[in-house]
């Protein structure tokens, strides 16, 4: 969580204090900005995927454990 948050604000807070930075071009047209600004999606499309790995693992086991201790 704390991860996914400092790199949500380092696009803003970047953006803000090194503008210059972000207008560096890396491919033609394509602005080191937008590039961070679509890694973002990468970043979170990963962690949603780590999540459901951990949540089938552990969270289904400990469901299944809690219904049958239940009957």
């Amino acid at each position: 969580w704390i991860f996914s948050t400092v790199y949500y604000f380092l696009l803003p807070i970047g953006a803000a204090y090194a503008p210059g930075l972000f207008k560096v071009k890396i491919i033609g047209v394509i602005n080191f900005g937008y590039i961070f600004a679509l890694s973002q999606f990468i970043v979170s499309w990963a962690l949603a995927h780590y999540y459901a790995h951990v949540a089938n693992k552990d969270f289904d086991r400990l469901t299944r454990e809690l219904v049958d201790e239940l009957k």
